[in-house]
């Protein structure tokens, strides 16, 4: 799948697919919106209002308020590539994401998760 491919991909059909894999390792959907909220700066309302309005990967970056200071210690492969050497800023913007919720399903602590 091509970058523009991903970036065109509406973020309301690839929300609920974040929670499932969170809810499937006995984490919530409170939890996956903390993390997402974390990295972009949404606040709940705002996170909401982005999912209804449909839009796609780029656009719920492209609006994002502010992408956490700290996201840039998110480190690790998600689909064999390591976040931290990805060079588009899009893409690694969404491979962050993807990593959040990998970490969360695992199990690891909402602390270690958000980087705290």
């Amino acid at each position: 799948m091509t970058n523009g491919r991903v970036f065109k991909m509406a973020f309301s059909s690839v929300y609920p697919l974040l929670v499932q894999k969170a809810e499937r390792k006995g984490r919530t959907k409170y939890e996956v919106d903390a993390v997402i909220c974390w990295l972009t700066g949404y606040d709940d309302s705002g996170l909401q209002a982005q999912i209804v309005k449909n839009i796609d990967y780029e656009t719920f970056f492209t609006e994002a308020p502010q992408i956490n200071p700290n996201a840039f210690k998110i480190t690790g492969v998600v689909c064999g590539v390591r976040v931290e050497k990805i060079e588009d800023p899009l893409m690694q913007k969404i491979r962050w994401l993807d990593k959040l919720v990998d970490e969360l399903a695992k199990g690891k602590p909402m602390e270690k998760v958000l980087r705290s």
